[in-house]
């Protein structure tokens, strides 16, 4: 007769649930990491069989390296949704970086990485709701002579700017307005100052200022701001601003979907550059921030993400391997 095998250390709660990470991006004002804890309970009372836990990349506790470590000494399984709209540096290189960390420190676990929302039909339906309500604000909502501006978080890499340009042109290929152009509130460019000037002198009569965040924070308020004064240094256009769009039903069905997809398997659900050998190259060099976020980047942009400078290179490189559902040039070839 076979002996009765020694039952395995049980590192998993009481209901071998998985646990569920969730990555915010963290802001420097607070009402913006309220709104997402205040998401992240509205999504457990949605899910309440889901062990749902949070943690921030920076600016607020709980930190994801910590956070990371103790969910994967808690559970057999982690899986890990960044609660981010767009791939850069942090996406692309802290957030793996972390998860490779917590990997080699709990092999027994397995710790699985879901891609970020990414710009999507969900997301562009959220923003056309936005927009039509904007529009209803407006004495003469017509879109002919009304231009609008999608307005988000610039950023050093050209991947994460280029989500941004297929939203806006899903915009305009959606709807009918002749002009939809995007605009950014630091890093890169077009400023949205410069886009109004531009719409301004094509004749528009109206403007709707969409911005493309989930949540609150300083950039928002200042977002706001920019807008009141453009109104004073243009009276004879009418404008409308719309809000951030975090608690929208299709950004939880995108989340429910992330973890559905990381349990069945779904090869597109692994995280484009989970395991990239570039990424290890560029740790190699000095560019990697896996570390706590309590270093000076000795540069100020004034942004909350003000130190994605230092991720320009990050995707600049052929690949040779394949990424599921994430297309890089050739070499040579333009973006």
């Amino acid at each position: 007769m076979q002996a009765a095998a020694v039952p395995a250390r049980d590192n998993t709660d009481a209901n071998g649930q998985d646990v569920i990470l969730v990555v915010g991006h963290g802001s420097r004002e607070d009402s913006g990491n309220r709104e997402i804890r205040e998401f992240t309970d509205a999504w457990r009372a949605r899910r309440p069989g889901w062990r749902i836990e949070l943690c921030f990349i920076e600016f607020a506790p709980p930190e994801l390296n910590a956070a990371l470590l103790a969910a994967a000494r808690g559970a057999r399984r982690v899986l890990v949704v960044p609660l981010i709209l767009n791939a850069a540096g942090h996406v692309k290189m802290e957030i793996p970086e972390a998860v490779e960390g917590a990997r080699a420190a709990c092999p027994q676990t397995e710790i699985l990485l879901a891609p970020h929302l990414s710009a999507c039909d969900p997301v562009l339906a959220v923003l056309r709701r936005k927009l039509r309500g904007a529009m209803g604000t407006l004495d003469m909502p017509d879109p002919t002579t009304t231009g609008v501006v999608l307005l988000g978080r610039g950023s050093s890499d050209r991947g994460a700017n280029g989500e941004m340009a297929k939203m806006a042109r899903w915009l305009l290929e959606e709807g009918d307005h002749e002009l939809v152009d995007l605009a950014f509130t630091g890093i890169t460019w077009p400023r949205l100052e410069k886009v109004v000037q531009r719409q301004v002198l094509l004749g528009m009569r109206q403007i709707v200022v969409l911005p493309y965040y989930l949540y609150t924070g300083t950039l928002m308020q200042r977002i706001h701001r920019q807008v009141e004064h453009l109104r004073g240094q243009y009276p004879q256009v009418r404008f409308a601003c719309t809000g951030h769009f975090g608690f929208e039903p299709e950004i939880f069905a995108l989340m429910d979907a992330r973890v559905e997809d990381l349990r069945a398997g779904v090869p597109d659900s692994r995280l484009p550059c989970d395991g990239c050998s570039y990424r290890e190259i560029a740790h190699d060099l000095g560019h990697g921030h896996s570390h706590a976020h309590t270093h000076d980047h000795g540069q100020t942009h004034g942004q909350e993400d003000a130190h994605e400078h230092g991720h320009a290179h990050a995707h600049d490189h052929a690949h040779a391997h394949a990424h599921h559902g994430h297309d890089h040039p050739k070499a040579g070839e333009p973006a």
